[in-house]
């Protein structure tokens, strides 16, 4: 007598995998101890460094010379090092030509001020809220920082003021979107503040283009970018924490040619030719592409122009 073989059941397949959807991937944590460790220890040693070199800058600030610019540049520089960011320059500044420079950057985050700061010999053009942060202000004056409102009625005091600078002998950092962007993109640049580059003899203009390309050691997704992104209700407390927690960052620096802004036919032209400069650099950093320094280029003359 023949038996029929039993058949072996198949294991009954459910959840995702019967749906015909990939297995669950385990949510990500929040941060664990050792990034708490880290932060806390990074602000421990950021404020031991900020303490010490406060009382030294306060004192350079009042001796002729460039001592007070150099000592600034490296509080910036070992500012990011103790944070953790290390910073690629691609380019060469322009003011190591001679000659006063307005350098024109991008500005999506406060770390902008620190990574800059490290790099170029320049004072900073801020806006009048930074005057109250607490600590951050005085790190700021000491540092010979130019508040202004960019309000239409003193447009004119404070370009004075900036032009006094530059006739002492500094150079500025400008932030012409006029507020911090999501890191995503650069927003267009307001000409008003490039009014302090009409009419200054040897004066010349290099725009800059800065984004936080790495975290953890890997090119920065978009949705990583607001741990560097200052903006909207941010406030600066949780931020530097949040920041200060972050592991292997990465910002790169493109420092693109100089240019003549007597070159150009207006300050509005010029304001648009340096945005394009800077929002190229920086789209082909964000999608982890090589960058290299460009040139922003006059409009070509008009027709009515050239007659």
């Amino acid at each position: 007598m023949h038996t029929k073989p039993r058949r072996l059941k198949r294991a009954r397949r459910t959840g995702p995998a019967r749906a015909g959807l990939p297995p669950p991937v385990a949510l990500a944590r929040g941060p664990g101890w050792h990034d708490q460790l880290r932060a806390t220890r990074r602000s421990a040693l950021l404020l031991a460094w900020t303490l010490l070199c406060l009382p030294v800058q306060a004192v350079l600030v009042n001796l002729p010379g460039q001592a007070k610019v150099w000592f600034a540049r490296l509080y910036w520089a070992t500012f990011c090092q103790l944070l953790g960011v290390r910073v690629r320059v691609i380019g060469a500044e322009a003011s190591d030509a001679g000659g006063p420079v307005v350098f024109v950057s991008n500005h999506s985050s406060w770390l902008d001020i620190a990574v800059l700061g490290g790099q170029l010999p320049a004072c900073f053009v801020a806006k009048t809220d930074v005057a109250s942060w607490p600590l951050v202000s005085t790190v700021a004056r000491l540092g010979r920082t130019i508040f202004v409102t960019r309000l239409r009625h003193s447009a004119a005091r404070e370009r004075d003021a900036m032009r006094a600078r530059i006739a002492a002998g500094d150079n500025l950092i400008l932030f012409p979107e006029g507020t911090t962007s999501d890191g995503a993109r650069v927003l267009p640049f307001r000409s008003a503040l490039l009014s302090v580059a009409e009419g200054v003899k040897g004066l010349r203009v290099q725009p800059v283009s800065i984004v936080y390309d790495r975290l953890d050691g890997l090119p920065t997704r978009r949705g990583l970018r607001a741990r560097f992104a200052y903006y909207g209700d941010h406030t600066i407390g949780p931020h530097f924490w949040r920041l200060a927690q972050g592991n292997a960052m990465r910002v790169s620096v493109v420092l693109h040619e100089p240019v003549d802004p007597s070159a150009f036919p207006d300050r509005k032209a010029l304001s648009q030719a340096l945005w394009a400069v800077v929002a190229a650099a920086a789209a082909e950093l964000r999608q982890n592409r090589p960058a290299q320094p460009r040139r922003a280029v006059p409009p070509p003359a008009t027709d009515s122009a050239a007659a």
